[in-house]
């Protein structure tokens, strides 16, 4: 689905502030989407030294490029992009797989476990969030990335699908897989119940 209107016409303005020089107007955009930036790029990399470096990175990128926005999604989208091939990037230079070929160990697992599970429910108190933060991290980057996207950014698969340049069937795909694998790795301190 499209963003509506007001969005598209607030990041407009907020851009061509920024090419016509206003004041401020860049500070307000790297202001507005640091902790965006910091999330896709802290997913994938998971260094906060690195991640510190590559969100410069990409606000420089940003900055760069912003003259080739054309207002036709989400700056929010856009700049996520742009975060997401930085990363991406710095994982292929350094050789880090972004998914992992070998998580169907782990999936395997998951399996037993019922559809019934909430996993919200599951995680409501710190103890079970603190796991939940934990099994997240054995995630490959790629899925890391996306359950951030799609969970904690609350963007549409589409969006998505724009950000990463995987086709939505992928995504949804990795996205399911996420979750069982997630459930097979709280199953034991939870007390899931396999189905």
């Amino acid at each position: 689905t499209a963003p509506p209107d007001d969005v598209l016409r607030a990041d407009r303005a907020l851009v061509e502030a920024v090419l016509a020089g206003a004041p401020g107007a860049f500070e307000r955009l790297v202001r507005e989407y640091q902790g965006l930036c910091w999330h896709v790029i802290d997913r994938m990399v998971r260094h906060p030294e690195d991640t510190r470096e590559l969100c410069q990175e990409a606000f420089l990128r940003v900055h760069q490029a912003l003259h080739q926005y054309r207002g036709e999604s989400a700056l929010k989208s856009w700049i996520a992009q742009v975060a997401y091939s930085v990363a991406k990037r710095h994982l292929e230079k350094k050789r880090i797989p972004i998914a992992d070929a070998g998580d169907d160990d782990g999936l395997a697992l998951a399996e037993r476990v019922g559809d019934g599970f909430d996993l919200e429910t599951a995680t409501a108190d710190d103890d079970a969030v603190a796991h939940l933060h934990a099994a997240i991290e054995r995630l490959p980057p790629l899925q890391r990335t996306l359950l951030t996207l799609y969970h904690l950014e609350e963007l549409p698969i589409g969006e998505i699908a724009g950000i990463t340049g995987l086709a939505e069937g992928t995504i949804k795909s990795h996205l399911f897989r996420s979750r069982k694998l997630l459930r097979g790795l709280l199953e034991p301190t939870l007390g899931v119940v396999a189905a």
